[in-house]
């Protein structure tokens, strides 16, 4: 009730908060981490329905449609099986025609959205292909990109409890019906400055929105510098954005080897080129002392972050269903994290010469109750002892009366 009720506000809180760490002397805007986590959805990834199972039961269900209307029809109702409610039959089936020819229109709208899409990709990649062979001066090896074909795909599906979420490929193996939620980390604190939630399970789309998240900051932050992230996000176009918005990226750009040797890990980069590209300029850097440094610190920033908000704050599903309410949701848990973080970062008050002088005298009385009880504890020690002698000496101390035989 508390995050439908105040969803608008769950914003401009954020905000307030960033403000407070600032002006608490603690945050101040410079180089962003940025990374995204799969949430799980609040639906099953069993409740959804593809293109193909959709299809193949709407046939079915159309001719035992058929079939109910021919028992209907005759007039020999010896034919209507024990408890057959016909009218009742037919109701239940049509609304479950219905619900898949709903299915079925929202499915072909999101692959038409995917043809315009990929039909724009592929006008794209001709004209570099073609540009290429202008440079060249002679044809580009290779087959050339084969354009996509309109209409949905058997495994297109929706969710019929969570329409707006996605089946989304987990780190682990395997699939989950999730939400895709960005955050953008500052490297020096661990707070989380950006957030949003995409539908996207891909991060390559999702520099230019956290770019936008970021310029709406308020102004006092700070202006984000450098921006750091992983190869998941790695294309020229989202370089140019970054370069466009006067942040410096520092995007991987592939996955390197682990145990590398010692010539490759202290090997210089070659010099660059003075009419060198963005991406280029970006790789130079990524190979450099300096930026290989930078680049190093974000696994130990944003990364951290998701892993205490599932494991140590147990928050793995959204409550709420919709892009915008799990959105909303999202922005709630970040907040709940930069209040827990800034209560480790928060510096002590500064002792005054009134609290110094109280802290000082408190101390000398505490010393002195101190001694006075340590004699006390010896005072009561000694005649506790002085006691126990004193019973354990008569309670076996002999007592024998020696009588004469004579009486005398």
């Amino acid at each position: 009730m508390f995050r439908k009720r105040f969803s608008a506000e769950l914003k401009d809180l954020f905000n307030q908060i960033l403000i407070i760490a600032h002006e608490m002397g603690i945050l101040k805007l410079g180089t962003v981490s940025l990374d995204g986590t799969k949430v799980k959805a609040n639906a099953s990834k069993h409740q959804a329905l593809s293109w193909q199972h959709a299809c193949k039961i709407e046939l079915q269900l159309q001719k035992e449609v058929e079939q109910l209307w021919l028992l209907a029809d005759q007039a020999d109702q010896a034919l209507i099986p024990d408890g057959m409610k016909i009218p009742e039959e037919l109701e239940r089936r049509e609304q479950r025609l219905a619900t898949i020819a709903d299915a079925k229109k929202k499915i072909e709208a999101r692959a038409a959205e995917r043809y315009e899409q990929e039909k724009q990709a592929h006008e794209n990649k001709l004209a570099e292909r073609e540009q290429k062979a202008k440079e060249r001066g002679r044809k580009p090896g290779g087959k050339a990109p084969k354009p996509s074909e309109p209409g949905p795909k058997p495994h297109d599906q929706v969710n019929l409890t969570d329409e707006e979420s996605r089946i989304m490929p987990t780190s682990g193996g395997g699939f989950m019906q999730a939400f895709n939620a960005q955050t953008c980390v500052d490297v020096d604190t661990m707070l989380i400055v950006a957030t949003h939630v995409t539908q996207q399970p891909n991060d390559k789309q999702q520099i230019e929105p956290a770019i936008e998240i970021l310029e709406q900051l308020p102004e006092q932050l700070g202006q984000v510098n450098e921006i750091i992230a992983d190869a998941g996000y790695f294309s020229k176009s989202n370089v140019d954005a970054c370069e466009d918005a006067g942040i410096s990226p520092l995007i991987a750009v592939g996955r390197d080897k682990h145990n590398r040797n010692l010539e490759e890990r202290l090997s210089k980069p070659e010099p660059l080129a003075e009419d060198a590209d963005s991406v280029a300029k970006m790789k130079y850097r990524l190979k450099t002392p300096e930026g290989k440094a930078i680049y190093g610190v974000r696994k130990s920033t944003v990364e951290p972050v998701f892993g205490i908000i599932k494991s140590v704050l147990g928050y793995r599903q959204f409550m709420r269903r919709g892009l915008e309410d799990v959105d909303a949701e999202w922005t709630l848990v970040s907040l709940a994290w930069n209040l827990k973080r800034l209560h480790i970062l928060a510096k002590p008050r500064p002792k005054t010469q009134v609290m110094a002088a109280c802290k000082a005298k408190s101390r000398v009385q505490g010393c002195q109750l101190g001694l006075i009880w340590s004699n006390m504890r010896l005072i009561w020690f000694s005649i506790a002892k002085m006691n126990v002698k004193k019973g354990l000496g008569a309670f076996f101390a002999p007592s024998f009366s020696i009588v004469s035989p004579t009486g005398c």
